[in-house]
């Protein structure tokens, strides 16, 4: 990868693994510390491309952040406007706003405190103990959504 290409981590095939089970589980209605499937159109083939995803609160919204950087499903998102939650029987539709990098900040932090664990290998060194300078600078890299329920 360039150093001017977009930041993006490829997700391992044990990660591909366990995020297949993770989403299997949504779909069935089983949602791990609040995971669901998230459903979003694909820019390219228009099918529906399905991801398992942590959505996020922050002072009442909700957000989609991209640990590993501007993947496909961001991609598809910003072509999209929006997609489908799904956990079990349940699917909300919403619409997405992404947001630019000087209001990530407060969204970062608090993702990295919540999911950290999971996800702080796909953010350079960044973690929620890390400086406002230092998550400011990493925002660029991690695209956030703004999501709004529409069903």
């Amino acid at each position: 990868m360039s150093s001017s290409a977009p930041y993006y981590l490829k997700g391992s095939p044990l990660a591909i693994r366990f995020n297949s089970v993770v989403g299997w589980l949504a779909r069935h209605g089983v949602s791990l510390a609040g995971t669901a499937e998230m459903s979003v159109r694909g820019r390219k083939s228009g099918q529906m491309q399905r991801i398992p995803f942590n959505p996020h609160t922050h002072d009442g919204e909700r957000y989609l952040v991209s640990a590993r950087g501007h993947s496909h499903w961001v991609r598809n998102m910003r072509a999209a406007g929006g997609g489908e939650l799904r956990v079990g029987r349940k699917v909300r539709a919403f619409t997405a706003v992404e947001l630019p990098d000087e209001e990530k900040l407060p969204i970062l932090r608090t993702y990295l405190e919540k999911w950290g664990w999971e996800v702080n290998q796909y953010f350079q060194g960044v973690t929620a103990r890390s400086s406002d300078e230092e998550i400011a600078a990493a925002a660029q890299d991690h695209p956030v959504f703004r999501i709004t329920v529409r069903s």
